[in-house]
């Protein structure tokens, strides 16, 4: 694996890249969690693919923006930073707050982005929530700088295999380079806040994969359903996990995800 930092639209963006063949794979992560989250799902998948994954700004090693961002705007700076890693064309895969980064960034990108998964996630703004109790829980990312505090909500927060191994969550969590900053956070949280690709999926023609759990106490499932239907070329996989069983059962869910990426694009 390749870190480094790139300097794209005002912003430094730390990456990592697993070199690999084939068309590269981007990761886009869940609000404030940092690229070292993710490493169990990437673990799963074929070692010979290329994986990029980065932190967005305030998160991780990538330092804060100076002012907030949409989302537009951040999926612009995703495609300066791959050009300047030299990259062309990708498979997109985004989850839960990352998946609306993935949506945009597939809208923007129609040739750039030749396809897209999308996992535990939603239309923004303009979607079915999860409970307030719940919500409420993410308000601030304290569950990535308080182990102890991490381990007792996973279960009511994320569902699905958290429910048994919060302390294991705790410890995922607690792979992060740091969890970013409060000011990174709250960019996160504003950017989630007033966008929503609702009336923009119809446009979307990648073939994509929607991936959820049905014990997903954030994103209810009820939402894959909806993007399922308004996405043309959409496959749907539904599993008994929760909220973050991308990484908690990475084992069973990467080959889903892989399998998706190998059959489409053998038809590209």
């Amino acid at each position: 694996m390749t870190e480094t930092y790139v300097a794209a639209g005002g912003q430094r963006i730390r990456v990592d890249v697993r070199q690999g063949t084939g068309v590269p794979l981007v990761l886009c992560n869940g609000i404030g969690a940092s690229l070292e989250v993710l490493d169990p799902f990437v673990a799963q998948l074929d070692p010979d693919s290329t994986v990029i994954r980065f932190d967005v700004p305030g998160t991780g090693g990538s330092p804060p923006s100076a002012l907030p961002y949409g989302f537009p705007y951040l999926a612009w700076v995703l495609g300066r930073v791959l050009s300047e890693l030299g990259v062309g064309v990708v498979d997109v895969l985004g989850v839960s707050w990352g998946g609306a980064l993935a949506q945009q960034f597939a809208f923007q990108n129609p040739r750039r982005c030749r396809r897209l998964v999308l996992v535990a996630t939603g239309t923004g703004l303009l979607m079915v929530p999860g409970r307030p109790r719940v919500l409420r829980k993410m308000l601030t990312p304290r569950r990535f700088r308080d182990p102890a505090y991490a381990a007792s909500i996973a279960g009511d927060l994320y569902g699905g295999t958290a429910r048994s191994n919060g302390a294991d969550i705790a410890s995922i969590f607690g792979t992060q380079l740091h969890g970013g900053s409060k000011v990174g956070y709250l960019h996160q949280l504003l950017a989630g806040s007033v966008w929503t690709s609702l009336f923009a999926l119809p446009t979307i023609r990648q073939p994509a994969l929607i991936v959820a759990g049905t014990d997903d106490p954030i994103v209810p499932i009820i939402n894959a359903h909806i993007m399922t239907r308004l996405l043309p070329h959409a496959t749907f996989h539904s599993h008994p996990g929760g909220h973050i069983d991308l990484v908690t059962n990475a084992k069973q869910l990467a080959p889903v995800i892989a399998t998706f990426l190998h059959t489409f694009g053998e038809r590209a």
